[in-house]
């Protein structure tokens, strides 16, 4: 309320906001946020470039004290502020923030002969992950995360909790993690339907996934319309007549009518992936929020509910 008040007088200041979020090296736009376009006032874009020759120092992936002592060692640093023409919002109400925005961005992006695209402030926070996490290549890791949302509908704490599990994965040094590495955070060996279930994100057929095809194939599989009652019926088909819950004896068993079941540390690895209160049973709560985490395991149900339903995986 306060900008837009602000926005809206002329006895205030013009309201200088950064649209993007974030720093960048100039070498292309990530998407806005919306914040500076919701109350549908004209905005004049202003651009900024660093002309320079042997230092850039638009603070990319480098320290703000190695920034600032490279830019002391220069004897000159250059700076130009561009003002572009004014842009105004769409006539029609409806389409306001996303539009404007986005009419904002390729306007900024033609003055400055670089590409809009569809990374995000997430990205950023999901290459420091990796970063953190001690990773080679954390750029291999971003995902274009305002696209995926726009798509799919998956929030950045959705895909940095994916990111958690895919670090838990070990990656190798280009982000890529192999299919035996894959399942064995879940106590599974790369059986056939295991490996069928990895092709399905391993489009390219490199042997390899990266975190992009993770995230997106299992954005994917959890907006398919019969996913929601694809898990009720698994969990059904699971557990024993006149019961409410699935044991590890009985998960165990649906898992034969599938696959191999796995060893019995990988069973118990693979239970308690389900069972996530820890209270020693798989609760049809637990086994849907499982499966909305990680769609692409209602595969290994096919031997249960295979006739009634249909699976886009196998």
């Amino acid at each position: 309320m306060c900008f837009q008040r602000k926005a809206a007088g002329n006895s205030f200041p013009r309201v200088l906001l950064f649209p993007e979020g974030t720093t960048t090296n100039g070498r292309f736009l990530i998407s806005f946020q919306h914040g500076a376009f919701i109350p549908g006032y004209p905005v004049q874009p202003v651009v900024v470039r660093y002309p320079h020759v042997h230092f850039d120092q638009s603070w990319g992936n480098i320290s703000l004290i190695a920034l600032m002592f490279k830019m002391f060692t220069q004897f000159h640093n250059f700076m130009e502020v561009e003002y572009l023409p004014i842009v105004y919002p769409p006539e029609i109400k409806q389409e306001n923030a996303l539009h404007f925005a986005e009419n904002t961005s390729y306007a900024m992006a033609h003055a400055l002969n670089v590409l809009p695209t569809s990374y995000s402030y997430a990205d950023s926070m999901i290459a420091s992950r990796a970063e953190e996490a001690g990773k080679a290549n954390c750029s291999s890791y971003m995902v274009e995360m305002a696209w995926v949302k726009e798509v799919y509908g998956v929030s950045t704490a959705e895909a940095m909790e994916l990111l958690e599990h895919f670090l838990a994965m070990n990656p190798d040094s280009d982000g890529r993690v192999k299919a035996q590495d894959f399942w064995a955070i879940f106590g599974l060996d790369c059986s056939p339907l295991c490996k069928k279930i990895f092709h399905y994100f391993d489009f390219e057929n490199k042997e390899s996934v990266t975190f992009r095809q993770f995230l997106v194939g299992c954005a994917h599989l959890r907006k398919q319309p019969l996913f929601e009652g694809v898990c009720e019926t698994a969990f059904e088909k699971c557990k024993a007549p006149g019961t409410s819950d699935i044991s590890l004896a009985q998960l165990a068993d649906a898992l034969r009518s599938g696959m191999l079941p796995p060893a019995d540390d990988g069973m118990l690895k693979l239970f308690e992936t389900f069972d996530i209160d820890d209270d020693d049973k798989i609760s049809r709560d637990d086994f849907v929020a499982c499966l909305a985490r990680f769609p692409f395991m209602i595969a290994l149900f096919a031997g249960r509910i295979n006739g009634e339903v249909y699976i886009e995986i196998v």
